[in-house]
């Protein structure tokens, strides 16, 4: 089992070549691929502020990724929006710090290309 970022859902489903050696033999080997719901919010307020391009609708994505074998998206229940405020972390993104959040309370590896969290989540893969 191992989360995935919202810049590695991102690459994972539409630029594969964008992925770390290490993410996609990760991501190869996991019998779990879990997204947390909130990187489908953040894909979403990127595309509708013009940051992001995606190739298809968010909802079709979502459909998508829904329907994967292996994928689980998981809710950010309370205990992960607590847990997330509780981080020793002084990083002051929400979306990051509940994906952490997630991962630390999972107990469980993270994709992710972002620096910051790689340096303060040991079990992160890049």
């Amino acid at each position: 089992m191992i989360l995935l970022d919202t810049s590695a859902v991102l690459f994972w489903a539409f630029a594969p070549n964008k992925l770390s050696r290490p993410a996609i033999a990760a991501i190869e080997e996991s019998t779990l691929l879990i997204i947390n719901a909130i990187s489908l919010w953040e894909i979403g307020w990127k595309v509708k502020q013009g940051r992001l391009r995606i190739p298809i609708s968010l909802q079709f994505c979502v459909s998508l990724l829904s329907e994967a074998d292996r994928v689980e998206i998981q809710p950010t229940d309370m205990n992960i929006w607590l847990h997330s405020i509780e981080l020793a972390w002084s990083h002051r993104d929400p979306a990051d710090r509940v994906i952490v959040a997630a991962a630390d309370l999972l107990g469980c590896p993270l994709i992710t290309s972002d620096r910051r969290i790689r340096e303060f989540y040991p079990l992160a893969i890049w």
